[in-house]
């Protein structure tokens, strides 16, 4: 079947689209995607459309590309499971478009969701924890609701860091009892950081046409980053949390992850309801007079991530931006991180109370406690890499009504909002922010965990704030992506989507994922490591 597919795609869209690119990767056999699962969701709903290619099409080229490479080849483990359904929900889809009744541009496109996001498909939410390997609510959240009127098909559920990396100070990026440790598609021993690990090595390896993922602090954001993909994380609470495992009721939400902002903004009206069309919203001259807020203070000691902001810079500034340097900045609040993790540790438990309170009889544990007896009973499976003390320690919080948790809560919007990103934008008169979106990748380190170098960019700001941050690809360095961040005022999200969409159509410094094993397949690297 998989070979009557492929040579009817390839003579509707010539041999070049799947014809397997040159070998640059080090291994006997080549991984990278061939050139039509290489596009971006804009152009694949284009051939869908124009009738160049269909969803079963599609979506057997991903269902046999995921069977390839995520659990044998490269073995990413990007995905915990794939929706048994996904042929039949795309045939659904090619019968409506030849009757003329697509539901829109989405229809027929493969999305992955991070397995903390519930839908009704036959699949369970499982945060990627032992304890919710039985979780199938048959519920949709709304974001999946969303997209599934839109058309989509939802092919998987996508591996994590654990309880979205809310477990243990000590924690892996990107490893789940259930899934395994996800790989990062550019490297294999790099760090696809978290908590939305899967989804981005997902669709950066083009396991999917696009993906959704959830941040509280950096898990979109520093995902995408690392494995050189567009991430967006929206305002908190343009996109409904319900049905959707949670940390943090004041930071916690879902966005969507893909290889262009414009898929992204396509996605994004779809996720939150419709309420806007976010696509169309989109200027390629939007930087046009605009002035930029340069996070300078953001920047770490690194040379190359700073030569490739400066190269942004040069680009937003051809694009007649003005770019304003801003040098210096503290957080104004007394002990900022402690207040932010306590905050976070009381809304944890209130929220994972709650809902495990309404997961199907089939999950025994029914409190943030019970997870915990849980996962010391099965301590081999699901602690054999390290501990569970952040769960431990959101248990001995009290209420939501306990005045520590408000005054924190308080401090810390105050802090990261009002006296943060606000405060840069009135005081240098800028209408968005820009700086690195985090540091270069380190490998992937199970005896330590997780080891990161100093840290660059400030989406702590936009995390805790809630409001938006967009990364947009700006390079690799030595074969390891590096993105842009651009952050600004509440509710700004489609002017956010807009100033990256015009930087991402100047820059165009997308990175095709290689595969590499290490560093060293990189033949500067190589001959450097090697004795003279």
């Amino acid at each position: 079947m998989r070979a009557s597919l492929l040579t009817g795609l390839c003579l509707s869209l010539s041999l070049a689209a799947c014809a397997p690119p040159e070998n640059k990767t080090g291994h006997d056999t080549d991984f990278t995607a061939p050139a039509v699962l290489n596009l971006t969701l804009p152009e694949l709903s284009e051939k869908l459309a124009a009738g160049d290619l269909t969803s079963v099409q599609l979506t057997q080229m991903y269902l046999d590309r995921i069977a390839a490479i995520d659990r044998q080849g490269p073995a990413l483990q990007s995905f915990i499971s794939v929706n048994p359904d996904a042929l039949t929900l795309a045939e659904q889809s090619d019968a409506r478009r030849a009757d003329g009744k697509a539901l829109g541009p989405l229809d027929g496109l493969a999305i992955a969701l991070k397995d903390n996001i519930e839908t009704a498909d036959n699949m369970p939410t499982t945060a990627g924890a032992l304890a919710l390997k039985d979780n199938v609510t048959g519920r949709d959240s709304p974001l999946a609701a969303g997209l599934r009127e839109g058309g989509a098909i939802i092919i998987g559920k996508t591996n994590l860091s654990q309880w979205a990396n809310f477990r243990s100070s000590d924690s892996l990026s990107g490893w789940s009892a259930l899934g395994g440790q996800v790989r990062n598609p550019h490297m294999l021993d790099r760090n696809p950081c978290g908590s939305s690990s899967g989804t981005g090595a997902a669709i950066a390896a083009s396991l999917a046409t696009g993906g959704v993922g959830t941040e509280t602090n950096g898990s979109i954001i520093c995902p995408s980053n690392v494995n050189g993909i567009v991430g967006f994380k929206p305002t908190v609470g343009l996109v409904a949390q319900d049905y959707i495992v949670p940390i943090s009721v004041s930071q916690d939400t879902a966005g969507p992850m893909t290889k262009s902002v414009k898929g992204a903004a396509m996605m994004l009206s779809a996720m939150s309801g419709g309420a806007a069309d976010y696509a169309a919203g989109l200027d390629a001259k939007s930087l046009s007079g605009l002035r930029v807020g340069v996070m300078n203070f953001a920047r770490n000691e690194n040379s190359d991530i700073n030569a490739r902001l400066n190269a942004a810079i040069e680009i937003l500034e051809a694009q007649g931006a003005v770019t304003v340097a801003i040098d210096e900045f503290e957080v104004e609040a007394e002990d900022f991180w402690g207040k932010a993790r306590s905050v976070l540790e009381y809304e944890f438990k209130d929220g994972m109370d709650l809902y495990l309170a309404s997961t199907p009889d089939a999950v025994t544990a029914r409190s943030l406690a019970q997870v915990i007896a849980f996962n010391s009973d099965n301590a081999g499976a699901e602690m054999a890499l390290f501990g569970q003390d952040i769960l431990e320690s959101s248990d001995a919080k009290g209420s939501l009504d306990d005045d520590d948790y408000k005054d924190a809560l308080a401090t810390v919007k105050k802090a990261a909002g009002a006296d943060g990103i606000d405060r840069l934008l009135a005081e240098h008169n800028v209408s968005v922010l820009v700086g690195p979106s985090g540091p270069v990748s380190p490998r992937i380190d199970p005896i330590n965990g997780d080891v990161w170098p100093a840290w660059a960019g400030a989406g702590y700001l936009a995390a805790i704030a809630g409001y938006p941050n967009l990364t947009v690809p700006m390079g690799d360095i030595h074969g390891v992506p590096i993105g842009l961040s651009f952050m600004g005022a509440k509710d700004s999200d489609g002017q956010i989507l807009s100033y990256g969409y015009a930087y991402e159509q100047a820059s165009r410094l997308r990175v095709t994922p290689q595969f590499l094993k290490t560093a060293e397949d990189r033949p500067e690297i190589k001959a450097a490591m090697a004795a003279e």
